[in-house]
């Protein structure tokens, strides 16, 4: 009889201090966590730091751990498989938030779906839901253009696109970069954008001292913000090529007017 595969859960961490993962994440996504034994992550350290805060089923040294990475390769699939192929529960850990957007845990949700795994994915913190509640931009429409060129000409050519992609559809574009490049990331945006559009910097969310700053390009020229080495997230929005502004109050539609009986003829 050939063996039932195992489920892949999504594990979801927190997005700053790992100690605050019994206050960020719901019960629900904490007990399904807690009885897991198997867990894949991306870095095994930064793991048993999130691990270590919840109420394990059994000691931390006990549980299997399998990194999976930006250096893994094809031809590390079957090992990294074979828990789950052996019919064991399985945890996909990232290094932050949700696990498989913009991260190598998406090929291997990838491969589970083409093995017939089930993908169970938890609820928990995600900094581009985050980011575009506290946006006010539009959340009718949105993209997520990941991480922006390292090299100046070819970010710059991505940041003109992005907003004229924002601009034809009215569509809010969210950016994410390495924490150390925050300040090149604004300063990019800043020096590309037009003065109109408005831009996103969503920074340390869900702790203290997050920032979020919603201003026009014009405005963040005028007074640029200094920027922390936290994980942040950025978003556009750009009006539509030849909007322009209400220059006041929409008119009032006036009432038709009801049509006046006949005068009679005076003989």
């Amino acid at each position: 009889m050939t063996q039932a595969p195992g489920r892949l859960w999504l594990v979801p961490a927190p997005i700053g201090d790992p100690a605050e993962a019994r206050t960020i994440l719901p019960a629900a996504t904490l007990a399904a966590i807690t009885a897991l034994e198997v867990f894949i992550v991306e870095n095994a350290k930064s793991a048993r730091a999130f691990l270590r805060t919840l109420e394990l089923s059994r000691p931390l040294q006990e549980l299997e751990m399998l990194e999976w990475n930006e250096h893994s390769r094809a031809e590390d699939l079957p090992r990294t498989l074979a828990p789950l192929l052996a019919g064991r529960d399985v945890g996909l850990v990232s290094e932050a938030g949700c696990p498989a957007v913009a991260d190598p845990g998406a090929d291997l949700v990838a491969a589970a779906h083409a093995h017939g795994i089930e993908v169970r994915p938890l609820v928990g913190p995600s900094s581009l839901l985050l980011a575009l509640m506290a946006s006010g931009l539009n959340g009718q429409r949105f993209s997520f253009a990941g991480y922006l060129p390292v090299d100046a000409g070819q970010r710059a050519a991505a940041i003109v696109a992005c907003e004229r992609r924002s601009a034809l559809g009215d569509e809010t574009v969210l950016l994410i970069e390495t924490p150390y490049r925050n300040g090149q990331i604004l300063a990019a945006l800043l020096a590309n954008l037009r003065p109109d559009t408005r831009v996103l910097v969503a920074s340390g969310l869900t702790q203290p001292e997050q920032l979020i700053i919603m201003r026009s390009v014009g405005e963040l020229r005028a007074a640029p913000p200094e920027l922390p080495r936290t994980p942040t997230v950025f978003g556009l929005l750009a009006k539509a090529a030849g909007t322009k502004a209400p220059a006041g109050p929409p008119e009032r539609p006036r009432r038709p007017r009801s049509p006046r009986a006949p005068r009679p003829r005076r003989g």
